[in-house]
């Protein structure tokens, strides 16, 4: 309606112009023609009091005009009519009646210069014109020849005749004139404005009914339907309007929840649902591209890498770090940190026990803003963050900490928690399939029994174990070990006793080794162990530990019977013995060969004498 009331003040205004535009022209036309007629008016006076005078002159009656100008003055509307004499007039005839000599300064002007002078001069009363018009001498031929009176040059100003004429009668017409026109133009102004609102009305509710519809359809409301009484075009307009709403309706009426689905957790919050169909339908696509590219990864350390990428470019308030817990034996390993120095807000405490963390304790988001020191695992009191868990499976989950110095970055943050939420949600099952795959892998390149790697396993990582030995000058001790006499244990007391000192070897060895040294059941009973950078001492020293541990163990081998078992070992050098890994791994075997061929349980180091003797 307000749009209604806009036009008709617009018109109105225009209108009124329009009237003011008009009176103004018609008001100074009629002031402009009423000073013309009063004009000529003047001019056909002095034109007769001229003739009138000369023929007085001619038939020597001239003691008789003044009767002749009064009638004169009487006649023509004239307020008053006087005559004035030049001197050159007064010297030759006198002064003349009511002494017609100069009365006033336009008087003088006139007789001096020759020129008619008017003069408007107006008032709240009266609206009068003075008119001075000249006679001059001259001697134009059919007139008579002035100077056959008059003792003056040809051109000479004779004298002048003076009018006033009272015009307020015009100016009063005028505004007669001027009140009706502006009478007429109201009452126009009202008509076209009653016959605007008639017309204008239902398309002015037509158009205020349009701006309700598509207010609603801004919020996903697109049940409304058009009216109006219109016809014509518009009301196919609004038959067209109608249905496209409720193809609109069909289409978008319920996009939020459908588009939702797709993106589990939470969806973008806005009160426009098209605009939020975008963003998520962008989202989506972001997504699916990022799932469609971490399908093809060949690590789960590629898919965090992907994720720590995506990270970094769309979420840029603050800091963040990037957890994997392990839920089983609830430690935490930290992945990537925008932290120059590789530290984080969470205290060392919630890094070895996950349980300190209150958000892998409470399985929820942890919003600094939302309670004083919420977490009691941040190192940092002045420190804003959110941070954020995510379940992967029964064994691992994954959590990010967003923080900041600002505290106005945490509303940032909290808006980018459910687009983070998305991304992990779609590298879920990716993760599992990888971790998967790395449990299915790990089997196989473990041996069941002893759960210590397998043969497979040394195939695999050989090389790269020889890449960083030549890189950082790396050096291995290789010990060879293979139980004595482990065929007749089989034999003797059946498979099972031989499984059990089998995997008393792994236990021995696991117990016995470092993490950084690697033991594999290399086949049966044999087993190699990898000590890294050890000396030769040192080597001895693990050497003599295994073997000692291994000769005390007492196996039960049923009916209260028990027995004991040796092992002998082979050592080599890396690379002191051998160029290559696998080199060093057959020294060490020709060691242990020499070991059991001339005695058995014992530590026998390579040399290069026993290339000569047979092997095995």
């Amino acid at each position: 309606m307000r749009t209604k009331s806009r036009l008709l003040l617009i018109v109105t205004l225009m209108l009124l112009g329009l009237t003011t535009a008009t009176i103004i022209n018609v008001s100074l036309n009629f002031r402009e023609y009423s000073i013309n007629s009063a004009i000529e008016k003047s001019e056909m006076a002095a034109s007769i009091v001229k003739d009138g005078l000369t023929s007085h002159m001619v038939n020597g009656i001239m003691d008789k005009r003044e009767h002749f100008i009064e009638q004169i003055s009487r006649n023509n509307d004239i307020d008053s009519l006087w005559l004035v004499r030049s001197q050159s007039v007064i010297k030759q005839y006198g002064k003349g009646f009511n002494h017609e000599t100069v009365r006033d300064a336009i008087d003088s002007e006139v007789i001096k210069t020759g020129k008619t002078v008017r003069k408007i001069t107006e008032n709240s009363d009266k609206t009068s014109l003075r008119v001075t018009i000249p006679y001059k001498a001259d001697t134009t031929v059919g007139n008579p020849n002035c100077m056959s009176c008059h003792d003056v040059a040809k051109g000479e100003t004779l004298g002048a005749v003076s009018m006033e004429f009272d015009i307020s009668s015009m100016r009063n017409s005028g505004m007669f004139t001027i009140l009706k026109i502006l009478g007429i133009n109201i009452l126009f102004i009202v008509v076209v404005l009653i016959l605007i609102n008639y017309y204008v009305s239902p398309y002015m509710k037509l158009f205020t009914n349009l701006q309700d519809g598509v207010a609603r359809a801004y919020k996903g409301d697109f049940t409304h339907r058009f009216e109006s009484k219109v016809g014509g075009d518009a009301r196919k307009v609004i038959e067209q309007m109608n249905s496209f709403m409720e193809k609109m309706q069909g289409t978008f009426g319920d996009i939020k929840y459908n588009l939702a689905t797709f993106i589990p957790q939470g969806c973008v919050s806005t009160i426009d649902p098209l605009s939020e169909a975008k963003t998520i339908i962008n989202e989506l696509s972001d997504i699916y591209k990022f799932k469609k590219t971490i399908e093809l990864d060949a690590s789960k350390d590629e898919v965090y890498k992907r994720l720590i990428d995506i990270f970094k470019l769309r979420y840029t308030v603050g800091n963040f770090s990037f957890f994997e817990v392990n839920n089983i034996s609830q430690e935490r390993t930290l992945i990537y940190t925008t932290n120059e120095d590789g530290t984080t807000i969470c205290s060392d405490e919630s890094i070895e026990n996950a349980k300190e963390c209150r958000v892998f304790r409470t399985n929820s988001v942890a919003i600094s803003t939302e309670f004083p020191n919420l977490c009691h695992s941040c190192v940092d009191s002045n420190m804003h963050y959110v941070c954020i868990p995510f379940n992967i499976n029964n064994e691992v989950s994954l959590n990010v900490s967003l923080s900041s110095m600002n505290k106005d970055d945490v509303e940032m943050m909290k808006q980018q928690t459910p687009s983070i939420k998305h991304y992990l949600e779609a590298a879920k099952p990716v993760i599992e399939s990888q971790i998967l795959m790395e449990r299915l892998r790990e089997t196989s390149l473990k041996d069941g029994m002893t759960g210590l790697y397998n043969r497979r396993f040394l195939e695999e990582i050989i090389d790269k174990i020889m890449s960083q030995a030549a890189r950082t000058k790396d050096t291995y001790s290789i010990l060879m070990l293979d139980v004595d006499f482990f065929k007749k244990v089989n034999d003797t007391y059946g498979h099972d006793v031989g499984d059990m000192v089998i995997m008393e070897i792994g236990k021995v060895l696991k117990e016995n080794i470092r993490e950084a040294d690697l033991a594999i059941r290399y086949g049966g009973e044999e087993f190699v162990v990898l000590l890294q950078n050890a000396t030769l001492e040192g080597t001895n020293v693990v050497a003599q530990k295994i073997h000692a541990a291994f000769a005390e163990r007492v196996f039960n081998v049923g009916s209260g019977e028990t027995m004991q078992k040796t092992m002998s070992i082979g050592v080599a050098m890396f690379p002191t013995d051998g160029d290559t890994i696998w080199q060093t791994i057959k020294l060490a075997d020709t060691a242990l060969y020499s070991a059991k061929t001339t005695g058995r349980n014992k530590i026998v180091h390579y040399d290069p004498s026993m290339e000569g003797e047979d092997v095995r």
